[in-house]
């Protein structure tokens, strides 16, 4: 899983279960490549290195809230 976040000028993303994988781009497509990149070279350089790759724990759900309407 990755986590996109939207800025005022670009989109940012990093994933929750790989500290230190993220990426920035002008778009949201560029930032889900860049991030499919990071991730591919952080974890084949992780396997190199004779490290765990990290099992995903992260989750995540999409909420509706109802507000109240104000006076």
């Amino acid at each position: 899983m990755i986590v996109i976040e939207k800025t005022p000028t670009s989109y940012g993303a990093y994933a929750p279960d790989v500290p230190g994988c993220v990426a920035a781009a002008e778009t949201r497509s560029e930032v889900v490549q860049l991030m499919r990149e990071a991730l591919a070279l952080h974890l084949e350089g992780l396997r190199e290195d004779g490290e765990p790759i990290p099992p995903p724990l992260a989750s995540s759900v999409e909420v509706e809230i109802g507000l109240a309407a104000t006076a």
